[in-house]
């Protein structure tokens, strides 16, 4: 299997569904569905919506799971419940569409920082019920590596395969946008071999700005040759607009070894 493109857009989750056509007319092989807001897969007509859509399209699908509000490591009994209740609600209904769910780690809280061994012994448990859960829905769920704000878990490639290395049924997201923020872009991609997905946005290394590949501080070229030599699957390329998609697909063309699809 080749480099297949997929685009995806948080910032579309409120907007009617019929943006995803163009999608497929920017020349992308799928969709990553941002599952909140008008896209949570556990509300009937919103997944029904989906489907109708997903039916009349060639477009390929992974997930990214919701993340606002959720916290997988927090101290806070009833809140962590509820967070890995609503994963693995999405994980199960992601299943009728695809074999690839994205997930957050959680964050440390003001009381978790005093206590971390305690933070990351929860964020294990609860990537074991999620995994769980992936492999009864023959999913595989990846976590993915964090931007650059102290209170986030797995902002470096080492804590992310140490969080992730034993748990059936739980693999790695690999973000180049986000490992720009925490200057770790070179560590990132020594683990390129081995990870299951990979999403792709451009920033200045600062903040988490999802700009167009290309429109930021990052070496794509560089990425592109040690992307396409170390891993075949999909790249999700993440964006505010389908014309924003549209740029970016054409620095992802010159820049990875990708064959188009017709």
């Amino acid at each position: 299997m080749s480099l297949s493109p997929y685009f995806s857009s948080s910032s579309k989750v409120w907007e009617d569904i019929e943006w995803v056509y163009g999608i497929e007319d920017a020349g992308y092989e799928g969709w990553e569905i941002v599952a909140d807001g008008r896209y949570k897969l556990d509300k009937p007509e919103q997944y029904n919506a989906i489907r109708e859509v997903i039916a009349s399209t060639g477009l390929g699908i992974t997930v990214h799971a919701p993340y606002a509000d959720l916290n997988l490591s927090t101290l806070n009994y009833p809140i962590w419940r509820e967070s890995v209740r609503q994963i693995c609600l999405c994980v199960e209904k992601a299943g009728d569409f695809t074999d690839r769910v994205t997930i957050h780690p959680g964050y440390m809280s003001p009381v978790g920082k005093l206590m971390p061994d305690k933070v990351w012994e929860h964020q294990k448990t609860a990537l074991k019920e999620i995994g769980s859960c992936a492999i009864e829905n023959n999913v595989l769920v990846c976590l993915e590596n964090m931007i650059g704000i102290r209170e986030f878990l797995c902002q470096r490639p080492e804590e992310l395969q140490g969080m992730t290395g034993d748990i059936p049924g739980i693999g790695i997201t690999l973000d180049f946008g986000h490992a720009n923020t925490v200057g770790l872009i070179r560590d990132f991609q020594k683990i390129i071999g081995s990870v299951q997905h990979i999403h792709i946005h451009d920033n200045h290394g600062k903040h988490d700005e999802h700009l167009p590949l290309g429109h930021g501080t990052i070496d794509w070229g560089n990425i592109g040759k040690a992307v396409s030599s170390s891993y075949k699957g999909r790249v999700v390329i993440e964006g505010r607009s389908i014309e924003e998609a549209v740029m970016s697909l054409k620095t992802f063309r010159r820049c990875f070894t990708y064959q188009e699809k017709r």
